[in-house]
């Protein structure tokens, strides 16, 4: 029986064609190999788990690659990229900042960039987490960072850019990776479903991409948790709700539709609902707070696309939309966000909340008796103020 191999390192991207979400970055790199322009210094920044080493380990691949192709991707099958494969290339160092940081573990990379390749055009040094490296180590890092032989190539990984030393900035080229979006996380995720033959519903691997907040790796982790929690290898809506503990959305909408209501009854029970789940009332707060600014947005078709949402979920939210009026969503924004502020210096959060709650539900009547039943009474009310 085979070891099971998580999806992260299973599915990692060997060619700049299977590299997700992050086309402004393989094309410069594909483009620089091709005409022959490679800096000497790269720095690969962006949030965690969106490709960064990944690119950097196919960049070295590529370019001491004996067989490149046209379109730029290593061959897989000469000296070089066996030897890659099989992490016995003497032209690749990987060095782990975070545990390698002092000045002793760069002298110790310095003295191996004197040595020319064996085998191939260069020699790379990927340095991951290059932010960890103490002040001594990137000062005796800098001057080989400024004049390095021709054959090293240094690739330096972070995802905090702004711990490194300016004069270091300023001597590499410098790639900001962006988080992975929803759509192409999610079909990834059904690609490697249909390789591993699981059956899947659309909006599960769509809300484990939200779930993931544009990490891919985080994405991965939680599809393999999910396939393992699922006896029969299907991915359902609902078992992925209840797995990763999200508080579904149509809580969210049951709770606006009656806030808008002003049925002070259903408020009390969903809330309760809510927490007899096991859900942080907090949590719910901010969500809700979330969900507010969400419908607002859905109100216009130019502001709709700001949503990282799925399309059945847009829809939704389309419709509750034009039911709740925009004077109503700016003042539920005003008292949600009073909610939020002062809930940790609450003696009795709950009963915060709920009276909390209890003033959203009678925005409308407050609104009504104001005499501004809509957007534009409550606007010119605003401007008058």
């Amino acid at each position: 029986m085979e070891n099971f191999v998580v999806s992260a390192r299973k599915y990692r991207p060997v060619t700049f064609d299977s590299v997700v979400g992050q086309s402004h970055i393989t094309t410069t790199l594909r483009n620089a190999i091709k005409s022959n322009q490679l800096a000497q210094a790269f720095l690969f920044t962006g949030p965690r788990g969106v490709g960064k080493t990944t690119c950097a380990r196919i960049l070295a691949k590529t370019i001491n690659c004996l067989d490149v192709s046209e379109n730029t991707e290593p061959c897989n099958k000469c000296s070089s990229c066996k030897n890659f494969d099989q992490n016995a290339s003497f032209n690749i160092h990987e060095l782990d900042a975070a545990s390698n940081n002092s000045v002793e573990d760069i002298r110790n990379l310095i003295d191996q960039v004197r040595f020319p390749p064996q085998d191939g055009k260069y020699k790379v040094y990927i340095i991951d987490e290059v932010h960890m490296l103490s002040q001594a180590a990137f000062n005796a890092f800098l001057k080989t960072l400024e004049e390095p032989p021709s054959y090293a190539i240094f690739i330096l990984a972070t995802t905090e850019k702004h711990k490194i030393l300016p004069t270091i900035l300023s001597r590499c080229q410098i790639f900001d990776f962006n988080r992975i979006q929803i759509k192409d996380m999610a079909q990834h995720l059904a690609s490697i479903a249909a390789k591993e033959d699981i059956s899947f519903e659309e909006e599960a691997l769509e809300l484990i991409a939200l779930k993931a907040d544009g990490g891919l790796r985080d994405a991965l982790s939680m599809f393999d948790l999910n396939v393992t929690f699922s006896s029969d290898r299907k991915l359902s809506y609902k078992d992925v709700l209840e797995n990763l503990h999200v508080l579904d959305y149509d809580y969210y909408l049951r709770m606006l539709d009656v806030l808008h209501d002003g049925d002070i009854s259903q408020v009390l029970l969903i809330l309760h609902e809510i927490i007899s789940k096991g859900f942080d009332v907090h949590q719910f707060v901010v969500g809700l707070n979330e969900h507010f600014r969400n419908i607002l947005v859905s109100k216009e078709p130019s502001t709709l696309e700001i949503l990282e949402l799925s399309e059945t979920t847009k829809q939704k939210y389309i419709e509750q939309a034009k039911r709740i009026s925009t004077s109503f969503l700016m003042s539920a924004l005003s008292v949600g966000s009073n909610i939020d502020i002062n809930f940790k210096s609450a003696k009795n959060q709950r009963l915060h909340v709920e009276i909390g709650l209890l003033k959203l539900s009678q925005i409308n009547a407050v609104l009504n008796l104001a005499g501004l039943p809509d957007g534009e009474g409550q606007k010119k009310k605003l401007m008058e103020a």
